[in-house]
């Protein structure tokens, strides 16, 4: 499989060199040549399968022979070793919790997918020492920092915005050491991407350093959150409703692999890109107009993103054509007084406790349901809602116990770096 850049067709790159350089030389995104299909035979027989066998017949084709197939299914293996549940929350409503997870948010199968192919990449090949530089709005530096820490001939750079990260995602990403380091901008998450893409083109860094990104826009990263749904798939094909997931959506890189899948051939009929008040992509399947915006504060914070990256994916895959992206995505956006009533109502009414990623996915399926009967929906809870204990304790007006593994990280001291802007991240990265 050849991955060509979204800004010049004709760069293109194989997939390990996809991985280890992360964005292309013209800051362009990779993006895969063609999309493998899979039969429907496969789907029909999903309940058969495993874990590992599903998501080893979805991305195999994405790595073709640059991993051996006895390493990619260890990977693969490491990367699935926790559950994916449907839990029903309603009549014609479940919701797909991927916080089972060592860090507690979906953000972790791409980052163990993503470290363990390129680990497998380093003792395969001669690259010599790689920097892992990425930006989080919440938790992907955890995930990124679990995944990668203590692994052989890779550095970890993680940048985050001060005082808009929860805290026990702020101690996820800043108490490990070891090969990990944060660094703390005075800034918004908008910023802290912003620093990460220009450090990747600037050649005195690159020159020193050999730099690669765990943001989703590493297509190690990226594409594996196809499997979510196909897992999901394989516990809701019983249904006979149409289905349609609901993917609380910052930086896109989930729902887009959902649309990866859905182009593979996944029997889903739609999906809903729910949005906080950062709400972009709402707009422009409202007006066909994309006008990306600074990042505006909000208690769902990994969706905190003013110009999402990967929907410049989310385009391509639909050929750039809106009406034939209209046809298959819907948006909506709640502001935060909405998100925390929806959180109050349902652990009221059904007992079941969102988090406030979870819950924005939550308005977003009810809306849709509410003008296209006859769905199945399934929204997405990303995070554990302990993650987030201030919000989610006021609006259910009930402690939420915590988990031993994050007490044990509450109680460690936090070590970042504070930069104000990109010469300090430059000055950093030169040592």
């Amino acid at each position: 499989m050849r991955y060509f850049s979204l800004n010049n067709r004709k760069h293109s790159a194989s997939f390990e060199q996809a991985v280890v350089k992360g964005l292309a030389p013209d800051k362009g995104l990779y993006f895969p040549e063609k999309i493998p299909h899979l039969s429907s035979g496969f789907f029909k027989k999903l309940d058969k399968l495993s874990k590992t066998e599903i998501a080893f017949e979805a991305i195999k084709d994405f790595v073709g022979d640059e991993i051996s197939e006895a390493a990619l299914l260890d990977i693969i293996d490491e990367t699935l070793d926790f559950e994916f549940p449907v839990v029903p929350v309603e009549k014609d409503i479940g919701t797909l919790e991927l916080f089972h997870g060592p860090t507690l948010a979906f953000k972790d199968v791409g980052a163990r997918f993503m470290a363990g192919s390129l680990g497998y990449f380093i003792k395969k090949g001669n690259l010599g020492k790689i920097t892992v530089l990425v930006a989080t709005s919440g938790d992907t530096g955890g995930a990124v920092a679990n995944g990668f820490l203590g692994v052989e001939g890779i550095d970890v750079v993680i940048l985050y915005p001060k005082g808009k990260v929860s805290e026990i995602q702020e101690k996820q990403l800043t108490t490990l050491g070891k090969n990990i380091t944060a660094l703390e901008v005075d800034g918004a998450f908008d910023e802290c991407q912003d620093m990460v893409k220009k450090a990747f083109l600037d050649e005195e860094i690159t020159s020193k350093r050999q730099l690669t990104s765990a943001n989703s826009i590493n297509i190690a990263r990226w594409l594996p959150q196809m499997f979510y749904y196909l897992l999901a798939y394989k516990q809701l094909s019983n249904h006979k409703e149409k289905l349609v997931f609901s993917v609380p959506s910052g930086n896109f890189g989930n729902i887009c692999a959902g649309l990866v899948a859905r182009e593979m051939g996944l029997p889903v009929d739609h999906f809903v890109a729910a949005n906080n008040e950062n709400d972009v992509v709402t707009r422009y399947l409202k007006t066909g107009e994309y006008e990306p915006r600074s990042s505006v504060q909000t208690i769902s914070n990994a969706m905190d993103v003013g110009n999402p990256s990967n929907f410049a994916r989310v385009l391509e895959l639909f050929k750039n054509e809106y009406g034939a992206l209209k046809k298959h995505l819907s948006s909506y956006s709640f502001s935060d007084s909405e998100t925390k009533r929806a959180i109050k109502q349902v652990y009221e009414k059904d007992g079941y406790v969102m988090d406030p990623h979870g819950a924005v996915g939550y308005l977003g399926l009810k809306s849709f349901m509410k003008e296209n009967p006859g769905f199945y929906g399934t929204f997405l809870e990303t995070a554990h809602p302990v993650k987030f204990l201030d919000v989610v304790e006021k609006s259910i007006g009930k402690k939420i116990e915590i988990p031993k593994a994050i007490q044990s990280v509450m109680e460690k001291e936090k070590r970042s770096i504070p930069i104000k802007d990109y010469k300090e991240l430059k000055d950093f990265l030169m040592k």
